[in-house]
């Protein structure tokens, strides 16, 4: 199980020291906690991905504010937060799998326009969980709904 992979791996950065990484680990393990707390569940290796590309997001997000307010060293600490939150998502998807996912959802659904999106959508998601931005997969259903 994942969550059991990521405190074995925040042992390991305890003994070895690594305070970067035993950071990075402390923050994604709080945040499963939080989730399981909140919603009185034990979340599943798929709701452990949904957290951690959240995390990924927000990280994402506060690299680009850092870097307009020319914070660089900042922006490198979250940075390497995200490289060790990567560490925990499966294989990324190439162009080829997301185009064939992408067409047989959209078989799958029978969408004829733009209009059935949301409906390709909500087949695709857990297919790409952890290993596709989902925003990128959007467009592309967009432009095969559109074109």
């Amino acid at each position: 199980m994942l969550k059991a992979r990521i405190t074995e791996d925040m042992k390991s950065a305890m003994r070895a020291r690594d305070a970067d990484r035993l950071k990075a680990i402390r923050l994604l393990l709080a945040a499963i906690k939080q989730r399981e707390v909140d919603e009185r569940i034990e979340l599943t290796d798929a709701d452990v991905l949904a957290v951690i590309d959240r995390m990924i997001k927000q990280r994402r997000e506060s690299i680009t504010q850092f870097e307009q307010a020319g914070r660089a060293e900042l922006a490198a600490a979250e940075q390497a937060e995200i490289t060790v939150l990567q560490s925990y998502l499966p294989q990324p998807l190439t162009d080829a799998e997301i185009d064939a996912l992408v067409g047989g959802s959209i078989a799958e659904v029978g969408a004829k326009s733009p209009k059935d999106m949301g409906a390709v959508m909500g087949v695709l998601r857990p297919k790409l969980a952890g290993r596709a931005d989902v925003g990128k997969v959007s467009q592309r259903v967009k432009a095969a709904l559109s074109g």
